[in-house]
């Protein structure tokens, strides 16, 4: 299950990139947001 926990740890940095760059630049994170609400809907 090594594959499993790399690709656990892999969206776990991920995510903290995410919040990282939220915490920098909130613009970009509304951005990203609309643009994955209008990507999903």
């Amino acid at each position: 299950m090594s594959w499993a926990r790399g690709a656990g740890y892999l969206a776990l940095a991920a995510v903290l990139t995410l919040g990282f760059l939220a915490y920098l630049r909130p613009a970009f994170m509304v951005d990203l947001t609309n643009m994955v609400l209008a990507w999903c809907g």
